[in-house]
């Protein structure tokens, strides 16, 4: 059933049922923010609430490869932009939770604050990464960029790493979500090792559309 090839009309319908789910958290996350279910603590509850989606949105991009492997079909991997255009999404909420509602756009508040919490730094850096990724996921600009789009893309590892750890940083341990994420990324990683050997070598070839 797996390997029946899926017609446009089908594809394009499992598309939009895809995108309105993945939509599902943010319209929770507005509808608990206008009844006043945002807990004691509204600010941490929209900063946990968004850092959680977009590191998972991140995973579930890295499970598409494996996936697209294991049952050796095309389809997971029509949804990999999607879900990584939502990890986009989710870690710009996230981002904008800090800077508008935590640090209220004041510059002298963010330098204060970054020095005594290096994760803010570990995390901006990881959201830097993922903007030149979001700007070059078109077909368009990977038919442009042709090798160098592959290479570019393969930083989504080190940015789903660099998530994880913002995340343990944060908690400092005391939750046990962080671990549970982390043992979902060494899987990925480890089903992904003879990408991450070339990531590392710098050298072999890889299969086209893969990453």
């Amino acid at each position: 059933m797996l390997r029946k090839k899926a017609s446009k009309q089908q594809i394009r319908l499992l598309k939009t049922i895809v995108f309105n789910t993945c939509l599902i958290p943010f319209l929770l996350i507005i509808w608990d923010g206008f009844n006043d279910l945002l807990g004691a603590d509204p600010i941490k509850t929209l900063h946990v609430r968004t850092g959680d989606w977009a590191l998972r949105f991140l995973l579930i991009t890295l499970l598409m490869s494996p996936l697209q492997r294991a049952f050796n079909v095309s389809l997971p991997i029509r949804f990999r932009r999607m879900f990584g255009l939502f990890a986009f999404f989710y870690a710009s909420l996230h981002l904008a939770v800090w800077l508008v509602l935590d640090q209220s756009l004041r510059v002298d508040h963010m330098l204060e604050d970054i020095p005594e919490s290096p994760y803010i730094m570990l995390g901006l850096l990881a959201y830097l990464m993922l903007i030149p990724l979001a700007i070059t996921s078109t077909k368009g600009m990977m038919r442009r960029l042709g090798k160098r789009w592959v290479e570019l893309h393969r930083s989504l590892y080190l940015i789903a790493v660099m998530g994880v750890v913002h995340f343990f940083w944060l908690t400092k341990l005391d939750d046990m979500e962080p671990l549970i994420y982390a043992v979902m990324l060494i899987i990925l990683l480890m089903l992904r090792w003879h990408t991450l050997k070339k990531i590392l070598t710098f050298n072999g070839k890889r299969p086209n559309g893969v990453k």
